[in-house]
């Protein structure tokens, strides 16, 4: 039984038609899953809107409440990337939410997958890179308060370095933030990350696949955490306009079960959200994303 974790809301938001944003993909997902995947073993949950009081747990009153009050210079939306809406306040504290019931499914049943998630450019006091509010940390935080937890390992493998992950986690010694990620793209300013595996333009599934294993098997040697969050951002593939990197569908395939594998065989449980993927095909990216949820459900 895949637990997956799904609300429409994540594609309910209008964008200009020349918006760079595939805010279709997550619709498009839910549809295919449940077009390729046996019903019957598939088990949707549903988030409900985050209470905003949650979000200083993470992030700066004075940022939180000017967000939600449409309160934000035009320089700081631009830098979210989105236009301030009603819409994307109710999308974004959904999706922010579905990350920590994905961490709370996984601890409860092992592994469990959000078709969303990943917002890992948002800062303490400013949003970045299509990211309002770091989900990713956030569910760390509520997920250290079980009983049981006390560290947890952000595993971040998409093509961009998870910047405003790196920075909250400075001084939160208890969130072992990990990222392998193209160093010649998005963001410019990288704050160091607890561990970080920066990779060349060009790179390989070869090379990226050895370098994913050694990140994995390092953090979770030296750090033994009690849950995993993985960011499976598919920009890493070649075919994506925003990653630089030249995985394959193949490689994709590998990376996916790798992960899952490894943590299976080391007893951690694993919550995953879909991360970033920017292809303009909505066919191609569906089953880039894809391919996470087949790889979970032939591995049982």
């Amino acid at each position: 039984m895949l637990h997956c974790v799904y609300h429409p809301i994540y594609s309910q938001l209008m964008l200009p038609p020349s918006h760079g944003f595939p805010i279709t993909k997550y619709r498009h997902l839910y549809d295919y899953l449940t077009g390729t995947l046996p019903p019957e073993q598939l088990r949707w949950h549903r988030p409900d809107r985050l209470n905003p009081g949650q979000l200083t747990r993470c992030h700066c009153d004075n940022y939180t409440s000017a967000f939600l009050e449409n309160r934000l210079d035009a320089r700081a939306i631009r830098r979210i990337g989105f236009p301030w809406s009603q819409a994307l306040v109710a999308r974004t504290l959904t999706s922010v939410s579905g990350t920590s019931l994905t961490a709370r499914l996984a601890l409860k049943h092992g592994l469990a997958l959000h078709l969303s998630g990943g917002y890992h450019h948002a800062h303490f006091d400013f949003g970045s890179g299509y990211c309002v509010f770091n989900d990713l940390v956030l569910a760390a935080e509520e997920a250290l308060t079980q009983p049981g937890v006390d560290r947890v390992l952000i595993f971040d493998l998409d093509v961009h370095q998870g910047d405003g992950t790196a920075a909250l986690c400075a001084d939160r010694p208890q969130i072992i933030s990990c990222s392998v990620h193209c160093e010649s793209n998005f963001p410019s300013r990288k704050p160091p990350s607890n561990m970080d595996f920066p990779l060349e333009k060009g790179v390989g599934d070869a090379v990226y696949l050895q370098t994913v294993e050694q990140a994995l098997t390092l953090a979770l040697r030296l750090h033994q955490p009690d849950l995993v969050i993985f960011d499976a951002g598919v920009d890493v593939h070649q075919g994506d306009r925003l990653g630089h990197l030249c995985i394959s569908d193949d490689g994709l395939r590998q990376r996916e079960q790798l992960v899952l594998s490894t943590c299976r065989d080391h007893a951690i449980p694993l919550a995953c959200v879909i991360g970033g993927g920017y292809d303009r095909d909505p066919d191609s990216l569906t089953r880039r994303h894809g391919q996470l949820f087949h790889a979970a459900f032939t591995l049982g």
